[in-house]
């Protein structure tokens, strides 16, 4: 059995359980500009002191209104008068949205997964900030320089169809497999936080990045093709269109409620036991926003106990403070997906200055 200790991630491996000790998060999707407060009918509204401009990851607002976003927008407008001004996509996107806007910022606050989130630390475009709350969040699920620090925590995993397969494939191994040719697709590496999310996956499976690249050659075989929208992968699994799909615990789970096809699952090597690792929505204010002081009240309200004990119930996350500790029903199902899971950590600093190659790499190896 592999012991999932990847010398190139410098990660670590412990074992999944109902406590969630570990910190957590993904995601992707393409350019999307919505306004984010249920039933305030789209636009800014407000002067201009009274808004804010969020740029986000995919996820954790809900397709009908509904997700912890939603929510929680709704909840500051209404406690602040401040509205909220949203623009989503995959973190790749929304990272090199504010690098080239860097010299005239249009958003107060960025949320995205690891390793973009370092990735916009380094470039130097987010403001040094110690939210509220953030002395709850491990410490790393938060820049050591308070440039991020995690909101949502979640988890990386795959989605199948229950209702053509009556098991998942249990390996990756499985997934060469002829009958699965055209019904596997997964997120594209360096534009979807979820498809570089398969890529460290691979790496600490296989135990390195040739073993993993190696097999990603012989998986285009089976692929149907990359994808930017991790999101959108779902649906198509609820179909039938595709039979596998790589995803995250948290949007996967919120999907299932009205995609009842789909079910997530977690690839091991041959012989070995399933892997997951956590991936955070990292936020931070943007350096030179020409609205910090609402970015700050925003990030602010995220991490409030109130909205943290909304994550599980409503968005089908994990809590990113520690003390926080949701028994609701959801939390309770999401504690029992990860049972028997081996959790291994990456080393995100490490990762996020190799990721370029990393992606050419990736395809140099399929040909994409």
């Amino acid at each position: 059995m592999p012991r999932h200790t990847l010398n190139p991630l410098n990660s670590r491996t412990t074992r999944a359980s109902r406590s969630f000790r570990t910190p957590l998060t993904a995601v992707a999707g393409s350019l999307v500009l919505t306004a984010a407060l249920a039933g305030c009918g789209g636009g800014t509204g407000g002067e201009e002191g009274q808004t804010v401009t969020v740029y986000s990851a995919d996820g954790l607002k809900g397709v009908k209104g509904d997700g912890w976003y939603d929510k929680v927008f709704a909840d500051f407008e209404k406690d602040t008068g401040i509205k909220v001004t949203y623009v989503e996509g995959g973190s790749g996107k929304m990272v090199d949205r504010v690098v080239g806007e860097k010299g005239d910022p249009r958003a107060d606050l960025l949320v995205a997964l690891p390793p973009y989130i370092q990735h916009a630390e380094r470039k130097g475009v987010l403001a040094s900030y110690d939210p509220k709350g953030s002395e709850r969040v491990h410490g790393s699920g938060k820049s050591a320089d308070n440039r991020w620090t995690s909101v949502v925590n979640n988890y990386f995993g795959f989605i199948y169809n229950k209702k053509e397969l009556t098991d998942p494939p249990a390996t990756w191994e499985e997934l060469l497999d002829p009958e699965y040719k055209g019904k596997i697709q997964y997120s594209t590496p360096g534009v979807a936080g979820n498809g570089t999310g398969l890529l460290i996956k691979a790496i600490q499976d296989f135990g390195g990045e040739k073993p993993a690249m190696d097999y990603l050659r012989k998986l285009e075989e089976n692929n149907l093709g990359t994808i930017p929208s991790t999101f959108k992968l779902a649906a198509k699994v609820d179909k039938g269109d595709i039979l596998v799909a790589n995803g995250d615990v948290q949007t996967n789970f919120d999907q299932s409620k009205s995609l009842s096809n789909i079910a997530i699952w977690f690839p091991a090597r041959e012989g070995g036991k399933p892997t997951t690792f956590a991936m955070y929505y990292g936020a931070g204010l943007v350096d030179g926003a020409p609205h910090s002081a609402n970015g700050r009240k925003l990030l602010d309200y995220m991490l409030t106990e109130k909205a943290q004990r909304q994550v599980s119930g409503i968005g089908g996350g994990f809590p990113a403070r520690t003390d926080v500790k949701p028994t609701d029903e959801n939390a309770i199902e999401l504690a029992g997906l990860l049972d028997g899971v081996a959790l291994f950590e990456p080393n995100w600093e490490s990762i996020e200055p190799r990721l370029d190659s990393y992606i050419a790499s990736w395809k140099t190896a399929t040909g994409n």
